[in-house]
C-alpha cells in the first residue's frame, strides 16, 4: 500500500521519502493502517513526523538504518527552542511528541531503535536488587514491577550517592527525609509500597555488604488502622443515576455503560473488569467468570439480563474489530486492552462527576463498596458476601460490617424531654 494509499500529492510523497527517515515511512504507513488508524489520522502522524525528518536533514544525515535516543533527544531540544516565542500551541507540541513516540514504538518492534548507550548511574544497583528479589526472595513479577518503580524514585533522589560506594554515606536522617517528602502526596497504598521497597533494599545492601549498619528501621512507619474508616460507596439509587447519565449515542458510551453495569451488578474490582475475556462469558448457560486478583478466589456468577444486554450491545455495536481476547478495549486505534487501573478509574470517575454525585472516591471501588453494603443490608451472610466478592478470608470482608455513626445521627430520634 505504502504512502500512495494515504497521500495524493506526489510532491508530498517525494518529500517524505527523500528525507533521512524515508526508508522507514512506507512500512510505518502500512503499520498504522493495519492497526486501525484512519487515513486522515495517518496523514497527521506523518506530517508531525516530518519535523523530525527535517531536523535530521539539516544535520546532513543520510538515509538512516536506525534511530537513536540521542537523535530524538536532540530534536526535541532544538524544536522546543525554535517554537518558543512563536504562536505555536502547546497542543501542537504534544501532538508532535505523541507522533514521534508512536513511531519509536514501531521501530522498536522492527529492532530499528537504538536505546541509550549510557544507562542511569543507579541501574547496576537496581538490577542487582531486583535479581536478588527474584532469585532469593522469589518475588512475583508484579511485585518486582512495583519494587522497581519505587526504588528508582529513591535512587534518582539520591543522585551521586546511588552507587555501591556512595551508599556508605547514607544516614538514617537522609532516609527519613526522603520518605517523609515522598509521602506528602501519596495515599496509604503508595506509602506502604515505598516502605516495603526501601526496607527490603536496605536488607539486600547489608546482605551484599554495601552497608555496614541496618537502615531498614530508619524508614518511618506512618501508622494507619485497617478498620479506621467506614467504606464509602454508591447507594443503589446513585448507581442507577450514574448509569442513566451515560449517553449510549457513542461507542465509548456503550462501552462505559457496560463497564458500570458490571460494576454495579457484581461488585467486582476494576482489575477484574479489565481482565475479563470473551471466553469468560458463557452465553449458553448465562454465566460470567471473574478471575481472581490479590490472591482471592475466582467468581463464577449468573449473567443477569441487564448485565448481559449491556455486554451484548457493546460487543455487537461498539467494540472495534481486533484480536485482543479482552472484552473491553480502547475506542481509538491502535486498539488494545485498557492499560492501567487509572484508565478505568478515570472512566468511572468522569461519569460520577457528570451526574453531580459528591463522593470522596470516584473509582471502581465505590461500586464495590456500595454493592457489599447493600448485600449486608439485605440480610446476606458475611460468608456469602465474601464468596461473591472473591475474598479468601472473612477478615477482609469485616470492613463492610462497620456502622457509620455520623449517618445514624442524621436519622436518630430526638430524645424526649420530661414535661415539668
Amino acid at each position: 500500500m505504502a504512502l500512495e494509499s494515504v497521500f495524493v500529492c506526489s510532491r508530498t510523497i517525494g518529500s517524505l521519502r527523500s528525507g533521512p527517515l524515508g526508508e522507514f515511512l512506507d512500512g510505518y504507513n502500512d503499520w498504522l493502517l493495519e492497526s486501525g488508524f484512519k487515513r486522515a489520522t495517518v496523514r497527521t502522524h506523518l506530517a508531525n513526523l516530518s519535523h523530525l525528518n527535517a531536523y535530521l536533514a539539516r544535520r546532513k544525515e543520510r538515509d538512516r538504518q536506525t534511530l537513536s535516543v540521542e537523535d530524538v533527544g536532540g530534536f526535541f531540544k532544538e524544536y522546543s527552542s525554535r517554537v518558543r516565542g512563536k504562536e505555536v500551541s502547546d497542543h501542537h507540541v504534544r501532538r508532535v511528541r505523541w507522533a514521534i513516540n508512536r513511531f519509536i514504538r514501531y521501530l522498536r518492534r522492527q529492532n530499528l531503535f537504538e536505546p541509550s548507550t549510557e544507562p542511569a548511574l543507579y541501574q547496576p544497583l537496581l538490577d542487582a536488587y531486583l535479581g536478588w528479589m527474584r532469585d532469593y526472595q522469589h518475588a512475583a513479577p508484579g511485585t518486582l514491577g512495583i519494587r522497581s518503580h519505587c526504588l528508582a524514585r529513591f535512587l534518582q533522589w539520591l543522585g551521586p550517592l546511588a552507587t555501591t560506594e556512595g551508599l556508605q554515606g547514607l544516614t538514617p536522617e537522609t532516609v527519613e527525609q526522603f520518605f517523609l517528602s515522598y509521602s506528602r502526596n501519596m495515599g496509604r497504598a503508595g506509602r506502604r509500597s515505598m516502605q516495603a521497597a526501601l526496607r527490603t533494599f536496605f536488607r539486600f545492601c547489608v546482605y551484599q555488604r554495601y552497608l555496614e549498619r541496618q537502615l531498614d528501621r530508619a524508614v518511618p512507619t506512618l501508622r494507619t488502622y485497617k478498620l479506621a474508616t467506614v467504606p464509602r460507596g454508591l447507594t443503589d439509587e446513585q448507581a442507577q443515576q450514574v448509569l442513566a447519565g451515560i449517553s449510549l449515542d457513542s461507542k465509548a458510551g456503550q462501552r462505559d455503560y457496560a463497564i458500570c453495569q458490571l460494576l454495579r451488578t457484581y461488585g467486582v474490582r476494576g482489575g477484574q473488569i479489565r481482565a475479563l475475556r470473551l471466553e469468560d462469558i458463557d452465553w449458553a448457560n448465562d454465566r460470567i467468570l471473574f478471575r481472581a486478583l490479590k490472591h482471592g478466589k475466582d467468581s463464577l456468577l449468573p449473567l443477569t439480563a441487564e448485565a448481559g444486554q449491556s455486554l451484548l450491545n457493546y460487543l455487537r455495536n461498539a467494540r472495534p474489530p481486533c484480536a485482543c481476547p479482552e472484552v473491553f478495549v480502547t475506542t481509538r486505534a491502535p486498539y488494545h486492552p485498557l492499560p492501567h487501573s487509572n484508565t478505568l478509574a478515570s472512566i468511572v470517575g468522569r461519569h460520577i462527576r457528570s451526574v453531580g454525585i459528591d463522593s470522596s472516591r470516584k473509582g471502581a471501588y465505590v461500586f464495590r463498596h456500595g454493592f457489599a453494603t447493600r448485600m449486608l443490608q439485605e440480610g446476606h451472610s458475611l460468608k456469602k458476601v465474601a464468596d461473591v466478592l472473591g475474598h479468601r478470608h472473612l477478615a477482609t470482608t469485616f470492613i463492610y460490617t462497620k456502622v457509620d455513626f455520623n449517618a445514624l445521627k442524621k436519622v436518630g430520634l430526638a430524645w424526649p424531654r420530661e414535661e415539668k
